[in-house]
């Protein structure tokens, strides 16, 4: 272990609780693997004790319903310690006793329920219920007001469900939660109570729900049992159902800073024994839910001003994986324990490795999204992770080592073909890629580029040292042929060409300069200072977004009604960021526009049957990629073990290409 690292491996208490080192498995729901008992299922159990032995000091769980009679929950949605108690407590007792030999401890997480911020789908009956009768965060219906009762019921409820958390061996128990909007949060916010019980009024009457709920566990399970508050120090909601971008000028109507240190005194003075900290909302979904947009340690200053005034320990996360950022944020006294979550997803050993100094070993997480919620929300799978196939499937997804080592050659060095060489060496196989270009990366060499996008990059190089690791033979500048191929011999052949930009015939094209997407990304020095982009899915978004970032001045044609409509789909929070950006620095955006003529002044376009001339220094084409087959069409009837991959199958995303590489190379 590097010395400078050591404070993060230093153990601290949350109440009587010691844990291990300064790093906490922060609450993910997505990953809660539920059956329809409303328990965790054996998935789940294997899923918390790899990123147990991966090292982290202290695991808490995703959201599990205190009940589902006042607010009805879907079955298979979250887990109920007090809906189906005998089999919750079987499961859960294989949970705590797979994490506690590694010396990690547990945190149960327990929510009140999901409030104003409840997807109809969450619902048995459809119906949100919330502390007033407000609009629903998704759709125009009306919320419940809880009755006094019902909130009282949920109180005990909490009670009733911690008690079984300690029963079961958990350690300590997370409130879910002062943030995103959910139902506790809710009723701690004026913008969504406007009761005249005990429950609302001015903010000391406002946090009576937390403070009850608190009393009610330390009642039922002791003193020394420990609680959490999940809590925003802000919600950044400029209006309902829209938040704030960094740096962006508004007015607060959720909770603001001022109102959120006064909440931390008296909840900790009520007796909360640590705050795991971060913002935003559902209304501001990107802020508590962070993209690649954000730079890492975002929610930092936020803490700053929350460690001043707390005296029980702040987890944070937010983009800390960084060790260097969370190292200097606990010197500087910014946190108390650094809050790590979709990178535990990506790599269940990250703690491990910070310790062994083996930062290169660490695969990195994207924030994308595309595994952990937009496979989740899209696709009708489990979450998972974008780059790490194994995230949540541990139990069917095994890595078994071959009886009958092959001669496997890989096409093509991009994700899909890294990440089956990976695998594939891992199983024992001997493997050799071609790669026609001077280095491995495909088209994360050219997406990463922007300054929001160097994890892209960072996978680049965490392939490259899997390949050093595991004997891969790769050979760059060398162009596959059907006879070069056939000369080596393979067993098997996993062909991922990749795609090509698509390049449209404009009238025109001579009197202005035209460029590919992927030319301007590699060289921004080719464009002037002002740019029209054709074509508003990802790739034109966030090339339109990288080059405001520099300063140019940019219009984005599109085809469809709207931009970010075209190919994979991406997760809420990711394409909200992006648009609210895009907005933020004035990006102008003209949509059922078709670009018809260049001419000397610029872009023509026909919008609704309409001609208009755009007048701009160049034009940049973003109209997506096609799939490049040649060499499989010349190679697929060789052999039953010939293998299309990635974008050469279908042209999609990240997640597609590698999960291609993972799927086939898993089982060969």
């Amino acid at each position: 272990m590097k010395q400078k690292y050591k404070p993060l491996f230093e153990p601290f208490k949350i109440g009587n609780v010691e844990v291990k080192n300064k790093f906490c498995m922060v609450a993910m729901g997505t990953l809660a693997q539920v059956d329809e008992t409303n328990s965790y299922t054996p998935n789940a159990v294997d899923y918390f004790e790899e990123r147990a032995r991966g090292g982290v000091g202290l695991i808490i769980t995703g959201a599990n319903w205190v009940e589902s009679e006042i607010e009805k929950h879907a079955d298979a949605f979250f887990p109920s310690p007090t809906t189906n108690e005998s089999v919750y407590e079987k499961i859960g007792r294989e949970i705590t006793d797979k994490v506690h030999p590694y010396g990690t401890k547990i945190f149960m997480q327990l929510t009140a329920g999901l409030g104003r911020s409840a997807l109809p789908s969450a619902l048995k009956d459809g119906k949100p219920v919330a502390p007033s009768k407000v609009q629903n965060r998704w759709v125009d219906t009306e919320c419940r007001a809880l009755d006094t009762e019902e909130v009282e019921t949920i109180v005990e409820k909490f009670a009733e469900a911690a008690h079984t958390a300690k029963k079961i061996g958990f350690d300590g128990i997370e409130v879910h939660a002062m943030h995103e909007g959910y139902l506790l949060d809710c009723f701690t916010m004026a913008l969504f109570n406007q009761r005249t019980d005990k429950y609302g009024g001015d903010l000391r009457a406002r946090l009576t729900l937390p403070i009850e709920i608190l009393h009610a566990i330390k009642k039922r399970c002791g003193e020394d049992f420990p609680v959490v508050l999940r809590f925003s120090i802000k919600s950044y909601v400029k209006a309902l159902r829209q938040g704030a971008v960094p740096g962006e000028e508004f007015t607060e109507l959720g909770r603001d800073v001022e109102e959120s240190l006064e909440a931390a005194k008296i909840l900790q003075e009520e007796g909360y024994d640590a705050f795991d900290a971060d913002a935003g909302t559902y209304d501001a979904w990107y802020w508590a839910h962070p993209p690649m947009y954000f730079e890492k340690g975002m929610y930092l200053p936020l803490s700053q001003q929350l460690k001043k005034v707390t005296k029980v320990p702040v987890i944070v996360a937010g983009r800390m994986e960084n060790p260097d950022i969370a190292v200097d944020a606990l010197q500087s006294g910014k946190v108390d324990a650094i809050g790590i979550g979709r990178q535990l997803l990506t790599d269940p050993d990250y703690v491990n490795k910070v310790m062994l100094d083996d930062l290169v070993d660490i695969r990195p997480c994207l924030g994308c999204h595309d595994g952990c919620f937009g496979r989740l929300l899209f696709d009708g799978g489990r979450g998972s992770c974008a780059v790490n196939p194994q995230c949540g499937r541990e139990p069917f997804v095994k890595l078994i080592p071959t009886k009958e080592p092959k001669n496997i050659v890989i096409i093509g060095g991009g994700p899909a073909g890294l990440e089956a060489a990976r695998v594939s060496a891992l199983r024992g196989h001997k493997v050799t890629i071609l790669e026609a270009r001077e280095s491995v990366g495909g088209a994360l060499l050219v997406g990463g580029i922007p300054s929001f996008k160097h994890d892209d990059l960072d996978l680049i190089e965490w392939y490259k040292h899997q390949m050093e690791k595991l004997n891969v033979d790769v050979r760059l500048n060398e162009t596959a042929t059907k006879e070069k191929i056939r000369e080596m011999n393979p067993d098997a052949v996993f062909v991922a060409e990749g795609s090509t930009p698509i390049r449209l015939n404009l009238p025109g094209m001579e009197n202005k300069p035209v460029k590919l997407a992927d030319e301007v990304l590699k060289n921004s020095g080719v464009v002037g200072e002002n740019c029209v982009i054709v074509g508003g899915g990802l790739v034109g978004c966030e090339l339109a977004l990288h080059l405001t970032l520099l300063g140019k001045k940019v219009t984005i044609v599109e085809a469809l009604p709207d931009i970010l409509k075209a190919g994979s789909p991406l997760a809420p929070m990711n394409e909200w960021m992006l648009r609210d950006l895009l907005h933020f620095h004035k990006v102008t955006i003209i949509s059922n526009a078709k670009a018809n003529e260049v001419t000397e002044t610029g872009l023509i376009i026909e919008v609704n049957g309409e001609k208009q001339t755009i007048t701009t220094d160049n034009i940049i084409l973003a109209v997506g990629y096609q799939s490049r087959t040649k060499l499989f069409e010349e190679l697929r009837y060789d052999s039953p073990f010939v293998y299309q991959l990635g974008d050469g199958a279908h042209v999609r995303n990240i997640r597609a290409a590698i999960w291609d590489g993972f799927e086939v190379a898993r089982t060969i």
